[in-house]
């Protein structure tokens, strides 16, 4: 018997749904104030997705 096992998306996989969702929405909007916070929202997923990736790196060690 096979059994179906419900995996949640991984965070990284969330922030690149974010991220995708995000771009679609500027298409739609002219250079002004909101554009802006949607292109420091895309920073901040960027860096979120680039810490997220170290963190989980096989050779990352605890301080001594």
């Amino acid at each position: 018997m096979t059994w179906l096992i419900d995996k949640s998306p991984t965070l990284y996989e969330r922030l690149a749904v974010e991220h995708k969702r995000i771009e679609a929405a500027m298409v739609l909007l002219a250079p002004g104030s909101k554009r802006n916070e949607l292109l420091q929202k895309l920073r901040q997923l960027d860096i979120a997705a680039q810490t997220n990736e170290w963190l989980s790196s096989p050779g990352l060690r605890a301080p001594l």
